[in-house]
Order: C-alpha cells, then sequence, then structure tokens
C-alpha cells in the first residue's frame, strides 16, 4: 500500500512538471530483437547508496539522464541504474524475454514488478552460478519479463563493475532468440575449432621438439582460447556453470595469462635475448606488471588490476612492433608473419579497451572481432614457429659444413638435392598460386551470382536487403531520409503469354537497363523477382528525389520495346515508402512501400502513390493511364 501511494504521488508531481520521464517502448509484433539503449535511462549512483525503494523519490528520478543509445559507460567505481519502460502494441505478444548483452559483467541485478505492488530481484553476473542468472539457458543474461498488459512495464538494472560496465538490451521472442544463438553457436564453434586445432597439432610438436617458443605458443593459444570462450559467454555456460566466477577466470586473470604468455612468445620467436636486449628488457617488465595485476586482482582490487592490464599494452605493444620490424628489416621471415599476426590483435585489443572505457560502444562487430582475431594470430604465428624450426635446421647443416669440411662431396650434394627441392617447391608454390588465382576468381563470380540476378544482372532482393540496412544506419547517423521505391509492371503477363518468354525476358532487360539510366548514380536499382523491381534513394531530399524520379520512370519506362516487327508496350505501377516515416527496417519499410504499390494499382496502375499520401496520381500519370494502358501488350 506505502508504495501504491507513493507512485501515485510521483504521478501527481509528473502531471504538475516536476520530473519527466521517457515515453515507454512500444513493443509491435516485430520487436523480436530490437535493441533497447537508444530510450532508456541511466543514473551514476555515487557512493553505492540506493535501493530499489529509492526510485519512487522524485529527487532521484530526476537524475536519471538518456542514454541515447549508449550501451557501455566504461570503468567506473560507482553502480549504474537503468530504467526501462515497455509497452505492447494491441497486436503484439504479451510474453517477452530481456536480453542483457554484457557477458563479463560482476554484478547486474534486475529488480521486476510483483504482483503486491513491489519489486522481485534477480541477480546475475559473475557472482552468481550460470543458472541462477538467467531465465534461460543462454550464454548471455536473459530475463523473462511479467506479462505485458494495457499499462506500460517499468523495470530497473542495476550494473556494478569497477572493471567496466556494459549493458547492451535487446527485447526477443524466445523462438527468435533460439534461432539467432543457434547462428551463434555455429559462428564462435568454427573459431574455436580453427583455433584448437592450431593447439593440437602445435602441442604434438611441443612434445615432439621440446622447443621453448612452441611452449610459449601452445600456453598463449590455450589463454586466449579460454579468453574468448569467457568473453563469448560459452565457457560460464558449458565449463564453470555451477558456481560464481572464480578469480583465476574472471575478466582480469584470463586477458593477464594471455598477455603474459603472447609477451613470452615475441621474446622466444624474436630472439630478443640475444638480439635486442633492451626490448627484452622491456618485454621482460611487462611480463611482471602482468603478474602484478593478476595479484592484486586476487586481492580484490579490480578497478586496479583492470587500469593496470590497460596501461601495460602502451610499452609492450610498441616494443614488440618495433623489435618484430627490426628483426624483419634483417631478414628473418618469422617477423613478418609476427607482425601481420600481432597487428589483428593489437586492433581487436585496442578495441576492446575503447569497450572497456566506454569510448566504444558495444555491437555484434565488436564482439566476434577478438574470437576471429585470435583464429588469424594463431594461424600466422603457427607458421612463423613452422618457418622458425625450418632455419634452425638450415643453421644446424651450415653449422655441420663448417665443422667437417673433409665431407665436402657430401655436402654439396645434398646442397644439390636441396636445390632441386627448391626448385620443385617454387614450381609448386607457383601451381597453388595459379590454382588460388582461379579459386579467388571462381569466389567471385559466385559472389556476384549470389547477389544479382542472372537476367538483368540488377542486384537481387538479398543484395538489397543488406544495402538498405546500411543505407538506414547511414541515414541515421546522419539524420536524413531514405525512400523505398517498389515498381510492378502492367500487363505484363499478356506479352509472355501472347509472344513468349523470350518477348518477355526482353521487356524485363530493357526495362533493367532504362531503369538503371534514368535513376541517380548514387542510387540503387534492383530486381526483386518477376517483373517487380526497386530502387534505393538516398539522401536529404530523398522523398523529393523519389517523387521527380517517379514522374520520370512512369514516362521512360511506357516508351515501345522493338521484339522483331512488334512494338511492346508496358506501363508501370509504383509505390514509395520514407525512411524513418514510414519503417525503421527493411521489413516495415518494404510493407509500406507494398502496400502504397497496391493503393497506386487500385486507381487504376500507370502511377504511384506514396506511402500515407493522397494517393491521387498526377496530371502526367493520368495520361500515361488514360493512354498507355494496353491489355495485351502491344501498340
Amino acid at each position: 500500500m506505502r508504495c501504491l501511494i507513493s507512485l501515485s504521488i510521483l504521478l501527481c508531481l509528473a502531471g504538475i512538471g516536476g520530473w519527466a520521464s521517457a515515453a515507454p517502448i512500444v513493443l509491435e509484433r516485430a520487436s523480436s530483437g530490437l535493441s533497447l539503449n537508444a530510450q532508456i535511462e541511466l543514473l551514476e549512483d555515487s557512493g553505492g547508496q540506493l535501493t530499489i525503494d529509492d526510485m519512487t523519490d522524485p529527487a532521484v528520478q530526476q537524475r536519471f539522464q538518456p542514454a541515447a543509445g549508449r550501451t557501455s559507460v566504461g570503468q567506473s567505481r560507482h553502480p549504474w541504474w537503468i530504467k526501462l519502460q515497455l509497452a505492447r502494441a494491441s497486436d503484439a505478444p504479451r510474453d517477452w524475454w530481456l536480453a542483457v548483452g554484457a557477458v563479463t559483467l560482476l554484478d547486474l541485478r534486475v529488480y521486476l514488478p510483483d504482483d503486491r505492488s513491489g519489486w522481485t530481484q534477480r541477480q546475475a553476473g559473475e557472482r552468481v552460478a550460470h543458472a541462477a542468472g538467467r531465465d534461460h539457458d543462454y550464454r548471455r543474461m536473459l530475463f523473462r519479463l511479467p506479462e505485458l498488459g494495457e499499462q506500460p512495464l517499468t523495470l530497473y538494472l542495476r550494473s556494478y563493475d569497477p572493471a567496466g560496465n556494459s549493458f547492451p538490451l535487446n527485447i526477443w521472442q524466445l523462438s527468435d532468440l533460439e534461432r539467432q544463438a543457434t547462428h551463434e553457436n555455429l559462428a564462435l564453434g568454427l573459431i574455436y575449432g580453427v583455433i584448437l586445432a592450431l593447439l593440437l597439432y602445435n602441442l604434438f610438436i611441443l612434445l615432439a621438439l621440446r622447443d621453448r617458443a612452441y611452449l610459449w605458443y601452445v600456453l598463449a593459444t590455450t589463454g586466449g582460447l579460454v579468453f574468448i570462450l569467457s568473453m563469448t559467454g560459452h565457457g560460464f555456460q558449458y565449463l564453470w556453470p555451477d558456481a560464481a566466477v572464480p578469480v583465476w577466470l574472471d575478466r582480469i586473470t584470463l586477458p593477464s595469462l594471455w598477455g603474459l604468455f603472447v609477451t613470452r612468445f615475441t621474446q622466444e620467436l624474436l630472439y630478443t635475448k640475444r638480439g635486442l636486449p633492451w626490448a627484452h628488457r622491456l618485454l621482460g617488465a611487462g611480463c611482471a606488471l602482468y603478474l602484478v595485476a593478476l595479484l592484486i586482482n586476487a586481492l580484490g582490487l579490480r578497478a586496479e588490476a583492470a587500469l593496470l592490464i590497460a596501461l601495460i599494452p602502451i610499452a609492450t605493444v610498441p616494443t614488440a612492433l618495433i623489435s618484430a620490424s627490426i628483426r624483419w628489416y634483417q631478414g628473418f621471415f618469422p617477423a613478418r608473419l609476427y607482425l601481420f599476426g600481432y597487428g589483428s590483435i593489437l586492433t581487436s585489443t585496442v578495441i576492446l579497451l575503447l569497450r572497456a572505457a566506454g569510448i566504444i560502444q558495444p555491437g555484434n562487430f565488436t564482439a566476434y572481432l577478438f574470437p576471429l582475431a585470435v583464429a588469424a594470430e594463431s594461424i600466422l604465428f603457427s607458421f612463423a614457429l613452422a618457418y622458425r624450426i625450418q632455419m634452425l635446421k638450415q643453421e644446424k647443416a651450415a653449422a655441420l659444413e663448417l665443422a667437417d669440411r673433409e665431407k665436402t662431396a657430401r655436402l654439396t650434394q645434398m646442397q644439390t638435392s636441396a636445390d632441386e627441392l627448391q626448385t620443385a617447391v617454387a614450381l609448386r608454390t607457383a601451381e597453388l598460386a595459379a590454382a588460388n588465382l582461379n579459386l579467388c576468381e571462381r569466389e567471385q563470380a559466385l559472389q556476384h551470382a549470389a547477389f544479382h540476378d542472372p537476367l538483368t544482372d540488377l542486384p537481387n532482393r538479398r543484395y538489397l536487403i543488406e544495402r538498405v540496412e546500411v543505407a538506414l544506419a547511414d541515414a541515421q547517423r546522419r539524420a536524413e531520409t531514405a525512400a523505398l521505391m517498389l515498381i510492378d509492371l502492367d500487363h505484363f503477363k499478356p506479352i509472355n503469354d501472347n509472344h513468349g518468354h523470350d518477348a518477355g525476358d526482353l521487356m524485363l532487360r530493357t526495362i533493367a537497363q532504362r531503369l538503371s539510366q534514368h535513376v541517380r548514380s548514387n542510387d540503387m536499382v534492383a530486381r526483386l523477382g518477376g517483373d517487380e523491381f526497386a530502387v534505393l534513394i538516398g539522401g536529404p531530399e530523398a522523398e523529393q528525389h523519389a517523387r521527380e524520379i517517379a514522374e520520370r520512370l512512369l514516362a521512360e519506362l511506357a516508351q515501345p520495346v522493338l521484339y522483331g516487327a512488334l512494338q511492346l508496350v508496358v506501363t508501370i505501377s509504383i509505390g514509395v515508402a520514407l525512411y524513418p516515416r514510414h519503417g525503421e527496417q527493411f521489413t516495415s519499410l518494404y510493407k509500406a512501400a507494398d502496400g502504397a504499390l497496391y493503393r497506386a494499382k487500385a486507381r487504376g496502375r500507370s502511377g504511384f502513390a506514396l506511402c500515407g499520401a493522397a494517393g491521387e496520381p498526377s496530371t502526367d500519370a493520368c495520361l500515361h493511364l488514360d493512354v498507355l494502358k494496353v491489355p495485351n501488350g502491344l501498340l
């Protein structure tokens, strides 16, 4: 009862204008997978004194600020509160699931309203077991929301991690999430398999050669594999699910061990102790600092340890890169492979540090970047080790030649055999290069075939969908509009029926050429299938350009097409939808344009309709409608 009275007082104060709240997020039938961070509110809890009961205080509510799309606030010693309001459209499902994309978060608490006007607390993160921190077996934290009714649902989350707070929020239908999880597991499983195969391969070589460089490679690859398992959440889900994440598997220890092993591998591979003593000392100091980070993290100083492992690469990374560059200049080929592999890791590590600092917001691309970089690094480092062993063999052969001059003839024969082997290797390498070139050309042809229509050579529906998503994201960043234009040929079927498919194919190819010629160079024309085409129009004046292009196409595409002695004619109907007015995703935008297209056809065809407009055809469109509608496609 006390909560109800407090809530009533707050509502009255809001009506008077005391404090304002963001509008609830309205969930539609197609909202599954929607990111919520654009409409949530954040509050930094300095000192960590606030409780869920304090959320009814207007003064506390006034401190909430819009997240403006942020999914991370970086390293902070204070908890952060997230306020989320959800509402349901009349045709939307009632049951929804909230997914929190942060995997290695120390402590997350979710407060859901209960039936007694109070709150139910759910705790998740590394402080509790995997199953206790989610309502469904998933690598990320997942919570089932109360059934959405007519009134908006308000819930709160409390995030605390001195090493970095991130909270990417998505709303899901469980069936959609399970399909998404299947695709994610397949992609990540391929990465794990590559790394594990290289790990086992080089482990066997280590057991045979007992070489220290292979030892540190195996340790670095093992550390990297466990690290990315932890980052993706699969480690917590499958390897240590029955208890809280121990300190020796948390987000500080694993990157520290991995950094330590990679640094030691660098020293061994590049022979820094023998050839670059200054670099060897700096890299050794980096290893010592990683051990310090492990120690202070074990003592509970998580924020200090996170800061330290973020600072260590400032010294070790330039040192490793300079050392590899020097060794490459000296003719040491593994240094080149090391640079390529370490460059990919460096790029991904910088992005990870920027994510931890809140400068870059987490996303799908950045989530997969580090596992891919570790896989690339493992492959290149493995090649570097193999080449290093070959060099060791060559050095041993040269030493034997100097030590045993009386065996000159035998050594000469060995050299001749080596030359023949080198020639064979060069010949085989050339053959492989030619095969790779042919493979690349075939792959490019397949790529083109996958994204283009074989009849008109226009982009197909699949390519259009990818381009629309990119264009909408770009339009959102630039605060611009975009237009999707659907074009359907009128009276096309009689041409196929009366004159055969050759005539129909000729008409489609000609229409495709005219479409490409009469739109702007930065607009995209695609064939969706059959006699349906689409045009994607961008830029600050997308609506005006869409109208102009539609009028121009109504005139130009109605011109006759010569098929032998016959003149074939079709007219077109056009439906136009605008982003973001009529839709913010391809599905909704396509549906709006398709509805406008059907309205254009219902008015008599040979015209265009803009979604949401009055839909009456222009004078020119009416002229086309009266003159150019020929049932059999002939003049």
